[in-house]
């Protein structure tokens, strides 16, 4: 098994192979200038790494609306860890089964939602669609948030796999089952293409369900519990919706219109002649 750290490496060298020219920067999906290899690695891990700073301070700026999604998501998952023992063997659990659903998950391996990414960018590239290509460079930069957020807690968690041990899925007994990373990458991956063509309901539908079919194959794989497929897919989704809303969000620089009808912006008026001297406000939302 590769290491996370070269697994890292990997996504980023493949990330800059299959996306061979920038799009300028983040969020301007007009500028088709061509970027080098080494500029481009540079953006993408600042990107990432302001990415990652968000990710694991977000704690810390939780608005309510997100913490009743994180308290929801957190008690599911936390009665499907009581239960995970005995919902693993609801199935057969054949040999054929495994084998079948191993193969199914592996849509949602690193080594193949890379190149779906790096597919998008290419496609938009080809068909001069800004759109396209940026919605893949974000792809890529997801897929790498996800891996690394999925490396850390897996190494936290040390959860065993079904298959392994007891078949209990102990926590802390150097395993790597919590949260799934196939989840969590696919999600992330599909949320960047949803949140990017949310008025096309056909592409949400067609992201979220090739994420859904991986996330539920790995469970008949037997290689998660159904908590770490839980966990992971929420992970991926809000990991997806941050890229998306940080980097694509057309809004972003402006002031909100609430704020801006609140704060008005103060403008001095000075006519020394007329000896007259004051301020303006003036409300642009």
């Amino acid at each position: 098994m590769q290491s996370p750290c070269l697994r890292l490496v990997c996504v980023l060298v493949a990330a800059s192979v299959a996306f061979p020219r920038g799009a300028g920067a983040a969020g301007d999906d007009s500028t088709e200038e061509a970027e080098s290899l080494k500029p481009l690695v540079k953006r993408l891990a600042r990107d990432i790494g302001q990415d990652q700073k968000r990710i694991w301070t977000s704690p810390f700026h939780m608005t309510r609306k997100n913490a009743r999604w994180w308290l929801a998501f957190g008690a599911a998952t936390g009665v499907l860890i009581a239960t995970d023992r005995r919902t693993s063997r609801q199935l057969a659990n054949t040999a054929d089964q495994v084998a079948f659903s191993g193969h199914v998950s592996q849509v949602g391996a690193v080594y193949t939602l890379l190149p779906t990414a790096g597919g998008l960018y290419l496609s938009g590239l080809l068909t001069h669609d800004a759109k396209l290509r940026e919605t893949g460079l974000l792809g890529g930069e997801a897929l790498a948030d996800a891996l690394i957020v999925s490396e850390v807690l897996k190494l936290a968690a040390g959860r065993q796999r079904p298959l392994e041990g007891d078949g209990s899925g102990h926590f802390f007994h150097a395993g790597a089952s919590f949260p799934s990373g196939h989840a969590i990458e696919s999600f992330a991956l599909a949320s960047v293409i949803a949140h990017r063509y949310g008025h096309r309901k056909a592409v949400a539908v067609l992201a979220y369900g090739l994420a859904g079919l991986v996330s539920v194959s790995r469970f008949s794989a037997r290689k998660h519990f159904a908590s770490d497929i839980l966990a992971g897919g929420a992970m991926g989704w809000f990991i997806g919706r941050h890229v998306s809303e940080t980097h694509q969000d057309p809004s972003r620089g402006k002031r909100p219109p609430a704020r801006a009808w609140l704060a008005p912006q103060v403008i001095p008026q000075v006519q020394p002649a007329a000896r007259s001297y004051g301020i303006a406000l003036v409300w642009r939302p």
